[in-house]
């Protein structure tokens, strides 16, 4: 089983380089970690030393590694895998914060589960039973009983989403039985429970009649775009992280807008009318419709989520929305597909290591001169909270963190 990882990650193009563990944020941090050692003791067959020792929990998933390997080995796959042979063995899985996270995600898998999901919807808030447009919440709901101490958005970005959507039109469809989406516990090597949460979801998702599904979580989305299309037949509908939908939206409008004025309008206009649609993707949006921009412009940094970026290749979207609204966007020392994780992945190993790696990061948020720092991860954010609450922590580094979701929605007219 171990042969079938390897071969299925590309581990044995490994050429022993050490790249990997160069821009590996926790080997820069950890001398006893190194990817490449791990991929080694796999090669040499040292399995029984590789699945019982910690090497196999360290790693973060972040990708990183995979961004400088010229042998296009996929660690992350690599260790996913590794983790999922733990499993069958029934060794420890070193879980954060009393591994309440994976109890919560095991108790959903049970499909006789009650649930009561929606007493976050306000009364302001429209959804709709049949819509086209789907707002999957994910964990939201349990981050904001768990992290309460850290004042976490996370029901306010739930929020904020739904009057987002609202302002574009639509009302949305949430769902009153909706599941974790799992991403933790396949992450985290536990593929059985994976798979009984996506069946759940998948079922529910496609019988929905959505043909669009709207994510806020950066591993929802990744989990339903990506893991979900070996689950029965997996999902009928698209799925979008809403800094995308928003984008597109924007982006429809100005068309139709275009579209409108083509009859007073020379060729040569047209023309820029559509090279301006074609470039969106890089440039500020037109959101003069739908938000109001800052009257005075305010200094922010961007912080890319792991499973938005360098997994899903969102970059510029979450930028030009911020730039939109009037923020002046100020890069970090390590940004877009060089950025560094928030230091703890699928509730593991929330350590020493994982702390230093989120004051490093704090860090180069203040090192720009950003008044406020803004992720699309509700994961990150409370990381980077917790973080800060540490006793221990510099005044400097204690940074506005906050989210884009919540954001979009203060400036929404």
């Amino acid at each position: 089983m171990l042969q079938e990882v390897i071969n299925s990650t590309k581990a044995y193009y490994c050429l022993e380089c050490g790249k990997c563990t160069a821009a590996c944020p926790v080997a820069r941090r950890d001398t006893s970690f190194s990817p490449r050692l791990t991929v080694e003791m796999a090669l040499l067959g040292r399995s029984q030393e590789l699945l019982e020792g910690k090497l196999g929990w360290s790693c973060l998933t972040c990708r990183l590694c995979s961004e400088r390997c010229p042998s296009d080995v996929r660690y992350s796959e690599f260790v996913r895998g590794v983790r999922t042979l733990v499993g069958h063995r029934e060794h420890a899985v070193p879980c954060a914060h009393g591994s309440v996270m994976q109890t919560l995600m095991g108790i959903m898998t049970r499909p006789d589960l009650r649930q009561e999901r929606l007493s976050w919807l306000s009364s302001d808030l429209q959804t709709a039973v049949d819509s086209g447009v789907l707002y999957f919440v994910g964990c939201l709901p349990y981050y904001e009983v768990l992290f309460c101490d850290l004042n976490v958005e996370s029901v306010e970005i739930a929020r904020s989403a739904v009057r987002v959507l609202n302002a574009l039109g639509v009302s949305p469809a949430v769902l009153a039985v909706e599941r974790c989406c799992g991403h933790d516990l396949l992450w985290s090597g536990d593929v059985d429970g994976f798979r009984r949460l996506a069946m759940q979801n998948v079922a529910l998702l496609n019988a929905s009649g959505a043909h669009t599904i709207i994510t806020t979580c950066p591993e929802c989305y990744r989990t339903l775009a990506v893991d979900y299309a070996g689950c029965a037949g997996g999902l009928k509908a698209r799925v979008l992280h809403l800094s995308q939908y928003v984008m597109e939206r924007i982006g429809d409008r100005e068309q139709q807008a275009a579209r409108g004025k083509q009859q007073a309008t020379g060729e040569r206009e047209q023309q820029a009318a559509r090279d301006k649609q074609r470039a969106m993707g890089d440039q500020e949006a037109d959101t003069g419709q739908i938000f109001h921009p800052l009257l005075q412009r305010q200094k922010v940094t961007y912080h890319d989520p792991c499973r938005l970026g360098r997994y899903m290749g969102i970059y510029e979207a979450p930028r030009c929305l911020l730039k939109a609204l009037g923020y002046e966007v100020l890069e970090m020392a390590h940004s877009g597909p060089a950025a560094l994780c928030c230091g703890t992945s699928a509730w593991l190993n929330c350590n020493a290591v994982s702390k230093q790696i989120q004051l490093d990061r704090l860090q180069e948020a203040v090192e720009t001169g950003a008044d406020l720092l803004v992720t699309a991860c509700a994961k990150c954010q409370i990381h980077f909270k917790c973080a800060q609450k540490d006793t221990d922590t510099p005044q400097h580094l204690r940074i506005e963190v906050r989210d884009l979701t919540t954001m979009l929605a203060e400036h929404l007219k």
